[in-house]
């Protein structure tokens, strides 16, 4: 397996495909990093964090059935495997911990 560090994108990333489960695909993720975030990202970056995620273990993916209206192609489907899912509860759990440290005082300035 690639390295475990997940980037803020690829944590994003993996987040979206939770939420699009059990049809999260390339455009579909895309569209709702834009719908959930309103950051425009493209396509070209979100296959490269498909592919990154998939080469650190952190997704799995396979082909879904063929659809007329993508001309007979097939989508290629991703979910969250269990190691993705440790590493973003590892990165939630430590900005949580970072969070918590900050003193309230620190907010007041």
């Amino acid at each position: 397996m690639k390295g475990t560090h997940l980037g803020e994108f690829e944590e994003l990333v993996l987040l979206i495909i939770g939420i699009l489960y059990p049809d999260a695909y390339g455009l579909a993720v895309r569209n709702e990093i834009k719908n959930q975030t309103g950051r425009s990202a493209a396509i070209g970056a979100v296959h490269s964090a498909l592919s990154r995620l998939e080469e650190k273990g952190f997704l799995k993916s396979h082909l879904g059935d063929s659809t007329s209206e993508r001309g007979g192609r097939r989508k290629k489907l991703y979910t969250i495997t269990a190691e993705g899912k440790k590493a973003v509860a590892y990165n939630r759990s430590l900005r949580n911990q970072l969070w918590n440290q900050i003193p309230d005082l620190a907010w007041d300035t």
